[in-house]
């Protein structure tokens, strides 16, 4: 007679989506960012359902002033109305999927599309269709531009594709308005320059980046002279994560003070020094690409002294930037390669990182 021996139940190995505590947390699976399949899974999943930034109210001053935006491949439209309520739409038009803008704008009377001339209110109701009039059961009234929840704060507008399955806007922003104090309330400043860059990475690649200073004693000397790399402090809360540092740089820079970053789920960052606020919105454009775009807005001060500060702090930032951009073009090559097997991330450096790969985790896990 042959006994046979019962073996224990070996446990199935952890999911790639199983939450991970930060002291023995690791970086993300490389095909999460390389893997096409991720690119609508995101639309559907993160940015369908995030409150996204789209423009301030500088930029929306008077009615029929308007911003466009790329919301991970949804065209949107900012507009502020006859009645001074700033409205976002779908940038399609009902007829056959025309830009109603192709570009920021100021004072239109109405939102005309570029391919057949269909002609909307501001606040999104069809007005006109050209030679349309004949055509059986079609009322022009009848048609209106898909609209986007959306609220204003700090001076920032922000919309929502799907407000029903996003977080509560107040508990989004919880504790910034404090931190940020009254004494540079960013609704003050006014718009001044955009600069975009295309990178050959995937839109999480940037993010991570952002997320953690670990890296900048390594890619970025300049800024490492002016942060306080030794008191740099990361702190996470609910939908955001933030990263502040004493700043010293000279007059013609910034002068004394603080830096402080807040990054905002899911692709949306503040980068506040003294005088200025600049805003990064991370565009997702294909598994391995995206578009940051960055709006810089500061201090109103016409001065040539205040000139030469913003000239100074367009320089600088670009070479940021671009100390920036090649090390995620690197980095994405590596995730690409199949070469790579996530490593630990640093729980004092990367705790901003664990974050968003908790949330990424969570939202991938659950579906919804």
């Amino acid at each position: 007679m042959t006994r046979t021996t019962s073996r224990p139940a070996v446990p199935p190995p952890p999911s790639d989506l199983d939450p991970q505590p930060l002291d023995h947390a690791t970086a993300l699976p490389a095909r999460f960012y390389a893997d096409p399949a991720f690119v609508a899974v995101d639309r559907a999943l993160i940015f369908d359902h995030g409150w996204q930034l789209i423009a301030h109210v500088c930029q929306l001053q008077n009615a029929g002033d308007h911003a466009i935006a790329d919301f991970a491949g949804l065209p949107v439209i900012a507009v502020r109305g006859a009645d001074e309520v700033i409205r976002v739409f779908h940038n399609v038009c009902r007829h056959r999927a025309g830009p109603l803008a192709q570009c920021d704008g100021l004072g239109a009377k109405a939102l005309r599309c570029r391919y057949h001339g269909w002609t909307y209110t501001l606040d999104g109701t069809l007005r006109s269709a050209p030679e349309m009039s004949g055509a059986p059961d079609f009322n022009v009234s009848d048609v209106k531009l898909p609209q986007l929840a959306v609220r204003v704060w700090q001076g920032m507008v922000f919309a929502c594709v799907d407000p029903t399955r996003s977080p509560d806007f107040d508990a989004f922003v919880a504790g910034i308005d404090a931190r940020i104090g009254p004494d540079r309330g960013l609704e003050h400043y006014g718009h001044h320059h955009r600069v975009g860059y295309d990178v050959p990475c995937n839109w999480k690649v940037y993010v991570d980046n952002y997320l953690e200073g670990y890296h900048v004693p390594h890619i970025h000397p300049g800024l490492n002279r002016l942060l306080d790399y030794r008191s740099y402090v990361t702190a996470t809360a609910e939908w955001y994560s933030f990263q502040w540092s004493p700043l010293e740089s000279d007059d013609s820079l910034y002068g004394g003070g603080d830096a402080l970053y807040y990054w905002m789920w899911p692709n949306t960052m503040l980068n506040i020094v003294p005088g200025r606020l600049q805003t990064n919105r991370v565009i997702p454009k294909g598994a391995d690409r995206c578009r940051v775009e960055f709006d810089f807005y500061y201090a109103m001060d016409e001065s040539d002294a205040g000139k030469a500060r913003r000239a100074a702090d367009l320089s600088f930032s670009d070479e940021v930037q671009v100390e920036d951009l090649t090390i995620c073009e690197d980095v994405q090559r590596g995730l690409s390669s199949g070469s790579y097997v996530p490593g630990r991330l640093n729980p004092l450096r990367e705790n901003a990182v664990h974050h968003f790969h908790e949330l990424l985790r969570a939202t991938y896990r659950n579906g919804k």
